[in-house]
């Protein structure tokens, strides 16, 4: 008798389409992960007017608060030397005391060689500040936070604490503002 030795395969996995599917899966990830990288300021810009619909509006000194970031980062609230610890509570301060809500102003004037953290600082010190005003108000005449009223009462607070600020850019080297 005769004995034949059959070669005996293993059976192999068909792999050709993992390589496939672990770059679809690679490629999946990378494009949903990177979709959240939205960074900068949220601000509502004032809808497009038409120039000849534009009115000049006077506003008293008393009205306004003028804040300015020097090139070295250095903070000037109404041309005295401040820091930005105090800015939130100057800020709080001018508008909850402003006599008519709706015609206070708070320009911003920064220079374009100033430190960019320093600008964003002033920002949300200044977005902060109209929070805290708000939240304070939303729970005194609706006993609950800001951000818990429904929209016709949000509505009603910005509109008892509207944000009305102006930015300028200088250079300090010459040439003027935008």
């Amino acid at each position: 008798m005769i004995l034949r030795h059959t070669k005996r395969t293993v059976p192999q996995l068909n792999t050709t389409s993992t390589a496939d599917i672990s770059f679809i899966l690679l490629v999946f990830f990378l494009v949903m992960t990177s979709m959240d990288v939205d960074k900068g300021l949220s601000r509502t810009l004032p809808p497009i007017q038409d120039d000849s619909s534009t009115e000049v509006t006077e506003i008293s000194r008393d009205n306004v608060l003028s804040i300015t970031l020097t090139p070295s980062g250095s903070l000037l609230v109404d041309g005295r030397p401040s820091d930005i610890g105090r800015l939130r509570s100057q800020v709080a301060t001018f508008v909850g005391k402003t006599a008519d809500r709706r015609r206070h102003m708070l320009m911003i004037d920064v220079d374009r060689r100033a430190p960019y953290d320093s600008y964003f600082q002033v920002q949300n010190e200044v977005i902060a500040a109209y929070n805290a005003l708000r939240d304070a108000y939303a729970r005194r005449k609706y006993g609950r936070s800001y951000v818990l009223c429904t929209s016709e009462q949000r509505k009603a607070v910005r509109d008892y604490y509207p944000q009305h600020i102006t930015e300028t850019t200088t250079d300090s080297g010459g040439g003027g503002g935008r």
